[in-house]
């Protein structure tokens, strides 16, 4: 083309780079955060706010791709609801007590010996930092919010709101302490609930099986064994996975219903009581080398026992211990006769307490260690042993040294066992005196309240459901200095004081003094005591218990008035903090009925969230959990500034600027990647993932640049074609989709239909057909709604790339005051003023399956055309479409005008012919491709020929009548375009 048709071209002119400008983000990052949140505050309505309710991330060390994850869905969804005009309340929170955050704190010490004030100053100093620190990557992630409101669990309005949820809990009766087993950490010093567990399956235990002697008289209930030995000693054989836990031995459970056998095993004297199933050989068993006789387990319960290692010497009664019946003793694993130790298994408890067998404090302290009462008769043999590491071989070693050799046969068991999450230890069953909530008598109403709400994915639902069920009681109490204390009193014997006075005057004091002041005070500081209680303050302490952080999160509830719109947290928190949310609000809300009973009546609103969202876990690429361990932890970071897809430095090339190399896309790629993933199963991230997410990021750069280059603002008045018409259908459609996807939180699938559209319909179809008139027409087209249409639909994922695009949108549109930010728009407002349109949209969507399907076969025709190199651009081609039946392709003859442009080539017929008959410009081509495309049902072929005129030197389409001559639309726009300047001049 000429220098001077060049220069009478309107050529793409856009200020928006093809990447991000690193140095230009801060400010698209605050304009489409704090700004937006600020305005949507005051701008949308008061009466249609929605509530986003935060789950509080735990305030201990660095972000990771998850929390981007849960974070960034969040501020999606919120973006979504202000495109739908409402009020969006978003305050995010911080869980800040627990035991990770007081053992780095006491790690920073470097061993110094801390005071509980001590811990807690620097356990609060270090979660302040992090919560900042969190804070300030959370906003580069582009996530709005109201920051500046902020909540952490160590807040003092915070704590005694919480205080005060206890302290109504408690006056319900559904607070209360007691001696029982619970789990136990030892190596975090704590009790734990079953929240806090993960479990091991490749955890290895010594598994015995272990005699313990019948007291003798067993003759008179098993008489008659036919080959015993006047004088056998009989014995109760049990099998064990923990044989630390037999100085804690109480009884031995049989199933009254089940039949046992009397046998002899091979190279052991004396009777064995064992259980062999019909049709078992009793494999797992030491070797059986005679079957005496049967007896029923109701009868083994008229029979005592002695444990070998206390009873000897007369510690315990001297009749022996009971065989009792439990409905958890099976007969197809173990011997059928199970060891009970109820300080150290809650199936045990509960069998044995039913009996007033009681759950004596266990010979194990807080650190797992044997105290001196484990083996009485020899105090310092097993004391300050481990019970998990050396316990079980310490005291199979004491039962193997007797004389009668207690111990039968061993061997290694690996088996699921329970872990301390934090710790990643195992931990054991330790029977102690806890602070517990009652769930047993509020289940039937949480499980209610949760038929009321919205779960995403269903599959959450049975999860949650689950979880409630299998809870009667919550263990509450840690022994730990960093958490909100449990408000007890204790009496000179230990005695817990707790009335609704005695928690009304400690919340008072709290509030007055700081929670500190609960250890910094005096150990006698009178000021705590109510006033029923001053005239013996000596006698009373406070106690030193703190609560479960899941209680702290869990009565995070109390920070809002009303039921929260979303909950949306990882699938973990089932077990977690939608369980202990739902349950604190039940328990503080839930209506009693004339009797005072829990209520299943009424149930509207108990539960905190309306509508409950869960994801997994992110994993790499090749699908393996994020761990340091395995050290496949990526960072939000990694992502945006582009390191995790940047090809190494090759010797000799430049030294690449800081983020400012190809791949540095910022948050946009960050926050598309998570919404192109179903959330609702575990993310995969991983340069693969992540590559294809940057290509897609510079197809909407690529675009954009496109439409901010190309907008005129005579567009706004010249006359719409069928291909703008079509244009306008196809983003009413996806808009339509894509708000209906947004709609149900499915953005992947949102982001998928988006993908299509950009793809199908915008460049492959519209701007190809745009280009023309564009570059060298009238500059019309429908360019305008629909680059509103497409930043309306990314808004909620890449707001920092809408922001960039509104600002480098053309001057002419910043002149105009009418325009509203997209950000800011609704999603349905009108894209187009209705009374330019020319054609009804019925016609036109009669009209596009006819016109894509003849588009397509075009399309293939002219690429068999290329591979033939008689084609270059389509311009270079007119088209022939042939039909052989009356009127079946007038529907595309009414749009004949238009057809060239619509097929981006130099002309169009349409020709009727009989049944294989070829037309004769057809039959006279130089040559010619074809293709079949069918329309109502109709077969027809697309004919690809030779140009019939010669090119235009400007627009390239071949419509001259003279070689080297502007055809005559050219002609005219060069001299229309001459006078203006002429004007101008």
């Amino acid at each position: 083309m000429s220098k001077s048709w060049q220069s009478t071209l309107r050529l793409p002119k856009s200020r928006f780079p093809n990447r991000p400008q690193p140095h230009e983000r801060e400010q698209y990052l605050k304009r489409c955060t704090d700004e937006f949140y600020q305005w949507q505050a005051a701008n949308r309505p008061a009466d249609n706010e929605f509530l986003l309710h935060d789950g509080p991330p735990y305030a201990n060390g660095k972000l990771h791709a998850g929390h981007a994850l849960n974070k960034i869905l969040k501020d999606m969804i919120n973006r979504v609801k202000v495109q739908q005009g409402r009020r969006v309340k978003y305050i995010p929170g911080w869980d800040c007590h627990g035991l990770p955050i007081e053992l780095k704190a006491v790690g920073a010490a470097e061993g110094k010996l801390m005071s509980p004030g001590d811990i807690r100053k620097a356990a609060r100093r270090l979660a302040s930092k992090t919560v900042l620190a969190q804070m300030k990557s959370f906003k580069s992630y582009a996530v709005m919010a109201d920051w500046e409101n902020r909540w952490t669990t160590m807040d003092k309005e915070y704590e005694i709101k919480q205080l005060r949820l206890f302290q109504k809990m408690a006056r319900q009766g559904l607070i209360y302490r007691k001696h029982k087993p619970v789990y136990w950490s030892p190596s975090s010093a704590t009790a734990l609930a079953e929240a806090e567990l993960e479990y091991n399956e490749a955890h290895v235990s010594h598994s015995a099986w272990v005699r313990f002697p019948i007291v003798d008289g067993w003759q008179e209930v098993i008489p008659g064994l036919e080959g015993a030995d006047e004088g056998s000693n009989l014995y109760a054989v049990i099998w064990t996975t923990t044989p630390w836990t037999l100085p804690s031995n109480q009884a031995i459970a049989v199933r009254d219903d089940m039949t046992y056998s009397v046998v002899r095993f091979a190279g052991d004297e004396g009777l064995h009581l064992v259980s062999i199933p019909e049709g078992s050989t009793g494999a797992d068993l030491p070797e059986i080398s005679e079957v005496l006789g049967k007896v029923q387990g109701s009868e083994l319960m008229k029979l005592r026992y002695l444990n070998p290692l206390i009873d000897k010497e007369g510690v315990f009664a001297p009749e022996g211990r009971p065989i009792i019946h439990a409905p958890f003793v099976r007969d197809d694993s173990g011997t059928g006769l199970v060891h009970c130790a109820p300080g150290h298994g809650f199936d045990d408890y509960l069998a044995c307490e039913a009996l007033g067998i009681t759950a004596l404090s266990p010979p194990v302290d807080n650190e797992g260690l044997f105290t001196a009462e484990a083996y009485p008769r020899d105090p310092e043999k097993l004391k300050g042993i481990s019970v998990l590491e050396g316990g079980s071989e310490a005291v199979i070693d004491l039962l193997s040294k007797q004389n009668e050799g207690y111990i039968l046969k061993l061997k290694l068991y690996k088996h699921k066992y329970p872990y301390d999450w934090r710790t990643k230890k195992p931990i054991i069953i330790r029977a102690t005196a806890q602070w517990f909530a009652d769930v047993g008598s509020i289940k039937e109403q949480a499980l209610a309240a949760l038929e009321e709400v919205h779960f995403i994915p269903e599959t959450g639902k049975n999860r949650l459901e689950a979880f409630v069920k299998g809870r009667s009681e919550w263990c509450i109490s840690r022994q730990r200095a960093w958490g909100v204390p449990i408000p007890a009193l204790y009496d000179a014997n230990g005695n817990a004081v707790m009335t609704d006075e005695s928690i009304d005057h400690i919340i008072s004091v709290v509030r007055e003094r700081g929670i500190d002041a609960w250890w910094n005070d005096d150990p006698e500081e009178p000021a705590w005591l109510p006033e029923s209680l001053r005239e013996r303050a000596a006698e009373f302490s406070r106690g030193k218990d703190t609560m479960d952080v899941w209680f702290d999160s869990g009565s995070s509830w109390t920070q809002t008035d009303k039921q929260a719109d979303v909950y949306l947290e990882g699938t973990d928190q089932h077990r977690g903090w939608f369980q202990s949310s739902l349950l604190t609000r039940v328990a503080a809300m839930a209506a009693q009925d004339s009797q005072g009973m829990p209520s299943t009546t009424n149930t509207l609103g108990l539960s905190p969230f309306k509508t409950l969202i869960t994801h997994g876990f992110t994993l790499d690429k090749d699908g393996k959990k994020m761990s340091k361990s395995l050290g496949n932890i990526i960072s939000a970071n990694q992502i945006m500034d582009g390191s995790l897809i940047s090809e190494p430095q090759q010797p000799g090339q430049p030294q690449r600027k800081k983020n400012r190399g190809p791949e540095a896309l910022g948050p946009d790629a960050l926050r598309l990647w998570i919404a192109s993933s179903d959330y609702t199963g575990d993310v995969i991230l991983g340069k693969p993932v992540l590559r294809t997410i940057h290509q897609v990021l510079l197809k909407y750069r690529t675009i954009i640049k496109m439409f901010t280059g190309s907008m005129q603002p005579d567009a706004r008045t010249a006359p719409l074609t069928a291909a703008d018409h079509i244009a306008l259908i196809q983003l009413k459609d996806v808009m339509q989709e894509v708000g209906k996807y947004y709609d149900n939180y499915e953005f992947n699938k949102a982001q998928a239909a988006l993908n299509r559209w950009v793809v199908n319909d915008v460049s492959a179809f519209y701007l190809e057909i745009l280009k023309d008139r564009l570059y060298c027409g009238d500059s019309g087209g429908v360019l305008e709604p629909v680059f509103n249409g497409l930043l309306r639909m990314l808004a909620p994922v890449t707001p920092l790339l809408v922001e960039e695009a509104w600002e480098c949108r053309p001057q002419w549109m910043k002149d105009d005051a009418s325009l509203v930010h997209p950000l800011q728009q609704l999603y349905d407002a009108p894209l187009i003023d209705p009374s330019r349109l020319t054609y009804d949209e019925k016609s036109i969507r009669e009209s596009m399956p006819a016109i894509m399907s003849a588009h397509a076969a075009i399309k293939a025709a002219s690429e068999r055309a290329r591979s033939g190199k008689v084609l270059g651009s389509s311009l270079q081609c007119s088209v022939v479409l042939v039909h052989h039946s009356e009127g079946s392709l007038s529907i595309l003859e009414r749009f004949a005008a238009e057809l060239d442009a619509m097929f981006v080539v130099s002309a169009v017929d349409i020709v009727r012919a009989k049944e294989g008959e070829t037309p004769k410009e057809v039959e006279e081509a130089e040559w010619k491709y074809s293709e079949p495309f069918e329309v109502d049902g109709k077969m027809h072929t697309a004919y690809v020929l030779p140009p019939r005129q010669h090119k235009c030197p400007r627009c390239w389409r071949y419509v001259a009548p003279v070689e080297d001559e502007l055809c005559g639309r050219c002609e005219g726009v060069v001299e229309a375009r001459a006078g203006e300047a002429a004007g101008e001049v």
